[in-house]
């Protein structure tokens, strides 16, 4: 019995997708695939390099081992900078996105235009890499770690706002209708009925950009805001590779323990 005549002698057998669906699945499939070659083929990339590739990989971890352990002491330093412009950026993200966030929530924003100006800051904030505030707070500021905190702030708020947003907008509307009929002013709400409700996101999600800021801190360094990654690009330049190595090995330890850190802390308020 052929596939066909078993369907239609068995009408009742269940399938997961109705024909309409499974051509829809199959078009965005297709869909995909053709964004994928029309990209490749607008971009000029040298696939000839790809044929040694593995050996140009090989040679260079050949020249990175063994690790230059003597230069430890001179990482310690600018690693522990590193956290230091990761930890107050994240602060300085928390005290300036805090109150955007409210303002940007449908249900605790004033009217219209300041929700609009809440939800204009926080995807301004969001659509610039943390490069790019690197060097314009570079050419503000001058190299160093200040540049660098502001650098983390300004990305950062974006993504702690827009969360912390969402989750005012999502609060239980009747605890707050029960202060209201106290006669509690706006303040008296905000504090008594909306923060307790969204306090759990607010640390959860602090907590959380500080885990990516430590990452993304390892960076800043290469144009001038400071933290490990001066050292990390001047030895690249210098070609000193076993140095090179040791730097990694720092940055993937700071990293494993503010995942442990962030993940122990998130796990206790949930």
């Amino acid at each position: 019995m052929t596939p066909a005549e078993h369907a239609a002698k068995h009408p009742e057998i269940w399938r997961k997708y109705s024909p309409r669906q499974s051509l829809v699945r199959y078009a965005w499939l297709v869909g995909i695939v053709f964004v994928a070659v029309w990209s490749l083929r607008n971009l000029d990339i040298p696939w000839h390099y790809f044929l040694d590739a593995h050996v140009q990989i090989a040679d260079l971890l050949t020249r990175m081992y063994p690790p230059a352990w003597g230069h430890t002491g001179e990482v310690f330093e600018p690693l522990l900078e590193t956290i230091h412009i990761a930890t107050l950026g994240t602060i300085v993200t928390y005290v300036i996105a805090l109150p955007i966030a409210f303002l940007a929530a449908r249900n605790t924003t004033y009217n219209s235009v300041t929700w609009f100006i809440g939800r204009f800051i926080l995807v301004s904030s969001r659509s610039i890499n943390t490069i790019v505030w690197a060097l314009i707070f570079v050419a503000i500021f001058g190299p160093g770690p200040v540049a660098g905190i502001w650098a983390i702030a300004f990305r950062s708020i974006g993504f702690m706002g827009k969360l912390i947003a969402e989750a005012i907008e999502e609060i239980d509307q009747g605890a707050i209708e029960a202060i209201e009929a106290t006669g509690a002013s706006r303040l008296q709400i905000l504090l008594t009925g909306v923060l307790p409700q969204v306090l759990p996101v607010i640390i959860g999600t602090t907590v959380y950009r500080w885990d990516i800021n430590i990452r993304e801190s390892t960076v800043l360094g290469f144009v001038g805001a400071g933290g490990i990654g001066i050292q990390l690009y001047s030895s690249i330049n210098l070609f000193a590779w076993q140095e090179v190595t040791v730097m990694l090995i720092g940055i993937f330890a700071i990293v494993i323990v503010s995942e442990f850190v962030s993940a122990a802390v998130r796990a206790r308020i949930t």
